[in-house]
């Protein structure tokens, strides 16, 4: 089992996300939450999956290794959303919400996450995409989520588990806890190597 693997390990999460921290916690992982605020800029020539990898590796270099617990296990990520291969973020208000929202209505888009996993020696880096279907959603229905859900956290301004999810999603190709914020499976899968490869 993954948590016999990493008994001798302190995981650390770098991130603030409560879907993230959920999902860890769901996977049976026992971790601490360390973060710090780092730039969320990026080279304009990176390709989405590129642009996640980028921002990933720079929250887990971000610390040094003095700041860490001994014997630490860091894993950072970043999600965006891709359209037409223009990139969301996060909304920083109402306005930016609804247009996102308004962007993503009645069609296809990509929701792209990356994860670095970081120990004192080694950085491992990965990423999952998913494809989601949105049906046709209207502005009034847009205005009542946004004012009811607030979606400022979350790349695209929509969570997948909430109401527009619910009522809004068609059809996803791809990990369902990605769109969440995490690639479980895969993550679980590369803990299990990144850890087993430190005792080979």
């Amino acid at each position: 089992m993954l948590q016999e693997l990493l008994k001798k390990h302190k995981v650390v999460l770098a991130s603030k996300s409560p879907r993230r921290q959920a999902l860890l916690k769901d996977m049976g992982l026992d971790f601490e939450v360390i973060t710090k605020d780092t730039e969320e800029s990026f080279p304009a020539h990176l390709s989405g999956h590129e642009i996640v990898l980028h921002l990933c590796k720079r929250k887990a270099e971000a610390f040094s290794a003095d700041e860490l617990p001994a014997d630490f296990l860091l894993i950072a990520a970043d999600t965006i959303v891709l359209v037409d291969d223009q990139v969301l973020n996060k909304a920083t208000d109402k306005q930016e919400a609804m247009h996102m929202l308004t962007s993503l209505s009645g069609r296809k888009h990509q929701v792209i996450t990356g994860v670095c996993l970081r120990d004192k020696l080694r950085l491992k880096a990965f990423y999952e995409l998913t494809e989601v279907n949105f049906g046709p959603i209207s502005r009034d229905e847009i205005i009542w989520y946004v004012d009811n859900y607030k979606p400022f956290d979350k790349a695209g301004a929509y969570g997948i588990q909430e109401w527009i999810g619910l009522v809004g999603v068609e059809s996803i190709n791809g990990s369902y806890f990605n769109v969440v914020g995490l690639p479980a499976h895969k993550l679980f899968q590369e803990l299990k190597q990144f850890v087993n490869e430190q005792y080979e």
